[in-house]
């Protein structure tokens, strides 16, 4: 068995597609035959639009398959020139077979097959003969099908839409003319020649439609001959944060001065308050309960006791005991204001009572000599030591 090459699928181009069922699965295939006279090959390209298989034989594989189907002498005829003729009129008549009149009079039957990877077996009034092609492959499948099946269609079905004639109407002249018109623009922009024609609103919801009813939807789509154009701009950040966004403006489109960003609003000040260290914690606290408790800072604490901060008084305002707690004796608001402490005498330092009442007594004394001392009334003697004897 030859392989199917790039040669034998040109050769297959200018072929027709011939359709057959198979009776037992309702599968339909589609077929296309070549042959040569000048070598007495054969080709066959065999599809069901999703897979291919080809089939290449040779003369002498092509004779020995004729005679095996029909039970025939396998053995050729002693004279090459007869042999050959016979060989040529056997392939004719399998070339006539595999034509649009000749494949109406055959059947199909699957069978299962012993050389390739599908067997089909077709059978005439006094004939047979068997196909067993092998399969090309997912990559040349598709290749195959795109370039014999697919892209012609596509340009027959821009045909049949764009003509303002029905084409089933034309003659075979008008038709070819029309044809070979679509054909020479697809061949030179194949890509503008797609697109136009399967983007029209015709076309395109016409094999819409056909493929949800092959595939057995329940909703049919409709045929639309205007789409129109929808609005394409997409929506900001702040748009579409925005709580005037509705489901009009989405639809209908939005305007230009909608597309302004809006301006968040500025939150009204608050009156401010001077923070304190004692100030109340609580908001819901009496009005009296929230006057300021400020305790005396170190600067205004030495000011007032003359005292450094480390010294601390206690209620009657002696100095603390180190060991006492300060946890014991709860301090009131009145006296903890410093606007209402009362200032500490000072407290003079120790050792300097003897030297103030001596420097006083010389004072007073030279006072009395000169008269200049205030009259106090009654003198008192005063009060001396016991004389040492």
């Amino acid at each position: 068995m030859e392989s199917f090459t790039e040669d034998h699928s040109k050769a297959l181009l200018a072929k027709e597609w011939l359709v057959k069922v198979d009776s037992q699965t309702s599968t339909p295939y589609l077929f296309k035959f070549s042959c040569s006279s000048v070598d007495l090959t054969a080709c066959i390209l065999v599809t069901d639009t999703k897979t291919a298989w080809a089939e290449v034989l040779t003369s002498n594989q092509f004779a020995r398959r004729w005679r095996t189907c029909n039970k025939l002498s396998i053995s050729p005829f002693p004279d090459t020139d007869e042999e050959e003729s016979w060989r040529d009129r056997h392939l004719t008549l399998l070339g006539n077979a595999h034509s649009l009149g000749g494949f109406l009079g055959l059947t199909l039957e699957l069978e299962k097959p012993s050389l390739g990877d599908l067997a089909l077996e077709l059978e005439c009034s006094n004939w047979k003969w068997r196909w067993e092609p092998i399969f090309l492959g997912p990559k040349l499948s598709a290749e195959i099908i795109s370039k014999h099946l697919i892209m012609p269609l596509i340009s027959v079905n821009h045909l049949a839409f764009s003509s303002s004639d029905v084409l089933g109407d034309l003659t075979p002249g008008d038709l070819e003319k029309a044809t070979d018109k679509v054909g020479r623009t697809a061949r030179r922009t194949v890509d503008t020649h797609i697109r136009n024609a399967l983007s029209k609103p015709r076309v395109a919801t016409t094999l819409r439609r056909m493929t949800a009813m092959f595939n057995f939807l329940p909703e049919l789509p409709a045929i639309i001959i205007d789409t129109g154009t929808p609005d394409l701009r997409a929506l900001t950040a702040d748009k579409v944060s925005s709580p005037k966004i509705t489901a009009r403006d989405t639809e209908h489109g939005l305007h230009d001065y909608d597309m302004e960003p809006l301006q968040a609003p500025t939150p009204p000040k608050m009156p401010q308050q001077e923070d304190s260290a004692t100030e109340s914690e609580s908001e819901g606290a009496a009005p009296k309960q929230r006057t300021l408790l400020a305790s005396p800072t170190p600067s205004n604490q030495r000011r007032v006791s003359g005292r450094p901060p480390s010294a601390s008084l206690s209620k009657d305002g002696s100095p603390a005991l180190p060991g006492r707690s300060r946890s014991r004796t709860k301090v009131p608001a009145s006296e903890s204001d410093p606007s209402l402490m009362r200032p500490n005498k000072k407290l003079r330092p120790q050792g300097s009572d003897d030297d103030d009442s001596e420097e006083e007594r010389k004072r007073h004394a030279a006072a009395i000599k000169s008269g200049a001392a205030a009259k106090r009334g009654t003198r008192q003697p005063l009060k001396r030591g016991g004389k040492r004897f």
